[in-house]
């Protein structure tokens, strides 16, 4: 009955996997260069991301269906923080994209319940895409310096994590 949804929850999931992968190597390299907050900031939203996994693993479940640990596209070999901060858009941009069709999709075929999970997952990914433009913008506007002089604070406490605790998953 809900073979559908699970198809979409499994797709969904596959999606999330491929970012925490993703943004995982970016912190990774980004904690290398020296660009400790900004390297925080991706590994947050891999955590987020991991919660998001978990999320619709559950649902999965719940709906009797197998939960399908494939990842969803290759990491990206990026090095350089401005392309890095625009894959991050872009993968976010997909995300709410098909998480919304997704959301319209269960909706059409009476699972309310991976309907509301999908629209709770296009805000947190929305979130997510916020933070990243907003980094970009920084990055834009004042230069690799912006980056080297953040890290002085040392903590990462600083600009690139926008001093604040993650979002909401």
């Amino acid at each position: 009955m809900h073979e559908k949804s699970i198809g979409h929850l499994n797709a969904a999931l596959a999606d999330e996997l491929a970012a925490i992968h993703q943004y995982m190597y970016f912190h990774f390299h980004l904690a290398d260069l020296g660009y400790g907050p900004l390297a925080n900031l991706l590994k947050r939203t891999a955590i987020q991301e991991m919660l998001h996994a978990e999320r619709l693993a559950e649902r999965i479940l719940f709906l009797g269906g197998e939960v399908e640990m494939v990842v969803g596209r290759e990491v990206a070999k990026i090095h350089e923080p401005t392309a890095m901060l625009e894959r991050a858009k872009q993968l976010e941009q997909e995300s709410i994209e098909m998480y919304n069709r997704f959301a319209i999709a269960c909706g059409a075929h009476a699972d309310s319940a991976s309907k509301q999970l999908f629209e709770d997952l296009v805000v947190a990914e929305e979130v997510h895409w916020d933070s990243f433009d907003r980094q970009a913008d920084f990055l834009a506007r004042f230069g690799e310096p912006y980056l080297a002089l953040q890290s002085f604070g040392g903590s990462g406490g600083g600009a690139a994590g926008g001093g604040e605790g993650p979002a909401a998953p």
